[in-house]
């Protein structure tokens, strides 16, 4: 159970006691908050421990609910502008109350429909909880704990003509260059990638498949996985246009024949100019 309420956080907290509007939840330093009716069920009972998260909704109350926003405090989303404000904009980022980014942390003018990344943080003077597209100072550059080849989590935050940017497990700033690109790849995209370099400006150059001997078991296991949910059979073979390769697999021409060829050998799967089956 939590010590303390944290704003913007998941809390594991236990029911207190029920009201007319709802459960008050209690944490150890003996603070309450409450949660509403639509969020209690009839299994819970008093005593038992729950995970929620909690937040200021919209009469400006601390909440607790057991719906979770798409990002918690101090992580990035790629959320759907719903409504423009001469003060701000109000995202849609999986709750009731949609998440507002002032005018001043945008970076450029929102629009209705727009996808923007922000960074979930604290307003300073409110304590409030706000979104903003102006982190870059707060993307760490201490690189200490980080080794090449390390799987990563990654949100893909902007197009350039060298790549595109990623912000890495949600704290350090990367980059995808285009010509190690080999499927489709979108702002808003969440994907898992490995660190190619960890490069003396703090930042990461970024691989969406792992390198070395790992990049061949990871290609092997990726073709069968896409065999697997084609029914056992794909037209795909070692003649195969790379365009077409990319396309279904995300793969480059010359890893995907190295790939099938392991296959062969391993006695799992058959090819011929009609594609490859699993055997």
């Amino acid at each position: 159970m939590n010590q303390y309420l944290l704003i913007g956080e998941k809390n594991r907290l236990r029911i207190n006691r029920y009201t007319d509007n709802g459960v008050y939840l209690i944490c150890e330093d003996n603070d309450e908050v409450l949660m509403p009716n639509q969020y209690v069920t009839f299994a819970m009972k008093e005593g038992d421990e729950i995970d929620v998260f909690v937040y200021f909704d919209s009469e400006d109350r601390i909440v607790a609910s057991t719906v979770f926003p798409k990002a918690m405090l101090e992580e990035f989303g790629c959320f759907e502008v719903v409504d423009v404000t001469p003060f701000g904009a109000f995202l849609d980022w999986g709750l009731p109350k949609d998440l507002l980014v002032p005018r001043a942390l945008q970076k450029f003018p929102f629009y209705v429909g727009m996808k923007v990344v922000v960074r979930v943080c604290l307003d300073d003077e409110t304590g409030r909880i706000i979104g903003s597209q102006k982190y870059n100072d707060l993307l760490s550059k201490d690189l200490k704990s980080l080794k090449i080849n390390q799987e990563v989590k990654l949100l893909v935050r902007e197009r350039t003509p060298l790549g595109f940017k990623v912000i890495v497990n949600h704290l350090y700033d990367g980059m995808i260059f285009h010509n190690e690109i080999f499927e489709t790849i979108d702002v808003g995209d969440e994907k898992k990638g490995f660190i190619k370099t960890l490069r003396d400006d703090g930042k990461l150059d970024i691989k969406l498949q792992p390198m070395g001997e790992k990049s061949d078991a990871w290609n092997v296991q990726k073709v069968l996985e896409f065999l697997q949910a084609k029914g056992g059979a794909s037209e795909l073979h070692y003649k195969s246009e790379p365009e077409e390769i990319q396309a279904q697999l995300g793969l480059s021409r010359k890893a995907f024949k190295r790939a099938l060829s392991t296959l062969i050998e391993a006695k799992k799967i058959t090819v011929s100019e009609e594609g490859m089956k699993l055997i």
